[in-house]
C-alpha cells in the first residue's frame, strides 16, 4: 500500500490556522452565510476575524457586518493576487490607486490595450477563487466606492489612518468613472406601482396559507412606505402596536373608520435603533396583515415566517432573499416578467405612486424613511415628467 505524502510542519500549522479562524466565524454565524465560513477562513487574517467579532459586538447591523466581511475578504484575495503580499494596514495610497485602476476601467479602451485595467493573471485568479463573477466588464462604480468605503470603515476600526481622504484618489475615483460612461442601473428595473400590485395581489386569492402570508407581506411592504425586504424579513409582532381607528376622509371625522397600525422600524439601514423611526399602516393592509397574524397563530416572533412544501408553517422568519423570491414568483404568476422586477421595486413603486397622486413629496418621504431628498425626488421626477406636458409638444 502506498504511504501517503506526510504534510510538512508549515502547511499544518497554516491548516490549524484555517480551522481556529473558522471556529471564531462561527460565533458570527446569525449574519454570516454557514457555506462561506472555510472560504473566509481562508483569505482572512486572524486580526481580521478579530475585527469583524468586534464589529458584531460593537451593533453593526447584520447586512452592514455580511457587506463588511464580504469585501474585506475580497480585498484581501485581490492584494494578494495583484502584489504577492497579504493586505497592509493601513493601505498605501498607491495601493489604493492600483484597486481604482484594476477596477474602473474602459472596456473599449481595454480592447484596444490588453494592458488596459485588470492584469488578466490578478482576473484569473479572482475569478477562480470565486470572487469575481465575471472578467467581460468592469464592476459598477458604486460596487467600487462601496468597497472603498468598507476599506475606508475597517481601517478606522483598527485604529489606523488610510489615505482614503487624499485628493488624488478621488480625484482618480471621479476620472475614472466618468470616462467609463457606465450608466447606472436601479436595484429594480420597473417600479411596482399600485396597478401592478393590484395584478400580482390578484394571484393571492386561493385562500390558502402561502396566499394569506404574501397577500399581508407585499400590502404591508408598499404601504408602509416600500419597505426593504430585509426589514420586512426582520420585522417581529413585538414592533406592530395597535391604534385607534381613523376616519378614511380626513375632512369627515364622524365617517367611515380604518384600523390602523403603527410599525416600530428600529435599527434599518439609515436609521438607528435609537431614533425611534415609525411608519403608519391604514386601512386594508392592517386587515391582510391581522388576518395573516390570526391565521398562522403568531403570538410572538417574526411575523413573516416561512411555509414549508407541505403547507406547514415554519418557526423561523423569512429571509430577505426570501421576499425577493416571493415578489417574483409572484409577479411571473401575474403574467408579468419577473426579471423587470425586485423588492426593491416596492420601494420606488411607492414613491412613484405617491408623485402620480400628487402627494407631497416631504408627507411620502416621512413614510418611505428616506433621507436623501434627491434620492426621493427622482421617483416623483419620473412619474411628473411621464405625465406633464414637456415631453407632449408634439404627439
Amino acid at each position: 500500500m502506498p504511504r501517503l505524502p506526510r504534510r510538512s510542519n508549515a502547511e499544518a500549522e497554516a491548516q490549524e490556522a484555517i480551522g481556529r479562524r473558522a471556529e471564531a466565524l462561527d460565533a458570527l454565524d446569525a449574519v454570516l452565510p454557514f457555506d462561506r465560513r472555510t472560504q473566509l477562513a481562508t483569505g482572512l487574517s486572524d486580526d481580521d476575524v478579530a475585527t469583524l467579532r468586534h464589529l458584531a459586538g460593537a451593533g453593526i447591523g447584520a447586512n452592514s457586518l455580511r457587506a463588511l466581511a464580504s469585501d474585506l475578504f475580497y480585498l484581501e484575495t485581490w492584494c494578494e493576487a495583484a502584489t504577492g503580499t497579504a493586505l497592509p494596514w493601513p493601505a498605501p495610497e498607491a495601493l489604493l490607486l492600483k484597486f481604482v485602476a484594476h477596477h474602473l476601467w474602459d472596456p473599449a479602451q481595454r480592447a484596444a490595450d490588453p494592458g488596459h485595467g485588470m492584469p488578466d493573471p490578478v482576473m484569473a485568479e479572482l475569478t477562480a477563487r470565486k470572487v469575481l463573477r465575471t472578467a467581460k466588464t468592469p464592476p459598477a462604480p458604486a460596487t467600487v466606492r462601496r468597497k472603498l468605503s468598507s476599506w475606508a470603515t475597517l481601517t478606522r476600526w483598527r485604529g489606523l489612518t488610510g489615505a482614503f481622504d487624499a485628493p488624488g484618489l478621488k480625484s482618480a475615483v471621479r476620472l475614472a468613472v466618468r470616462a467609463t460612461a457606465r450608466p447606472r442601473r436601479r436595484k429594480s428595473e420597473k417600479a411596482v406601482t399600485a396597478d401592478i400590485l393590484a395584478a400580482v395581489l390578484a394571484t393571492c386569492s386561493s385562500g390558502s396559507l402561502s396566499d394569506c402570508r404574501d397577500r399581508a407581506l407585499l400590502l404591508t411592504a408598499f404601504a408602509s412606505g416600500g419597505r426593504r425586504r430585509s426589514e420586512m424579513s426582520a420585522l417581529r409582532l413585538e414592533q406592530l402596536v395597535e391604534q385607534d381607528p381613523v376616519p378614511a376622509d380626513p375632512l369627515d371625522p364622524r365617517g367611515e373608520q380604518l384600523p390602523c397600525l403603527l410599525i416600530k422600524l428600529g435599527r434599518t439601514k439609515t436609521t438607528d435603533a435609537d431614533l425611534g423611526a415609525q411608519v403608519l399602516l391604514i386601512g386594508r393592509p392592517v386587515a391582510a396583515l391581522q388576518a395573516w397574524i390570526a391565521r398562522a397563530g403568531i403570538a410572538e416572533g417574526p411575523v413573516f415566517r416561512a411555509i414549508d412544501r407541505w403547507g406547514h408553517l415554519q418557526r423561523r422568519a423569512l429571509t430577505a432573499q426570501a421576499v425577493n423570491l416571493i415578489l417574483k414568483r409572484r409577479i411571473a404568476e401575474a403574467g408579468l416578467d419577473p426579471e423587470q422586477f425586485s423588492a426593491h421595486g416596492l420601494r420606488s413603486g411607492y414613491l412613484t405612486e405617491a408623485g402620480r397622486r400628487g402627494i407631497p413629496l416631504l408627507d411620502a418621504m416621512q413614510q418611505s424613511q428616506h433621507r436623501s431628498l434627491a434620492q426621493a425626488a427622482r421617483y416623483y421626477n419620473d412619474a411628473e415628467r411621464k405625465l406633464g406636458k414637456a415631453a407632449r409638444v408634439i404627439v
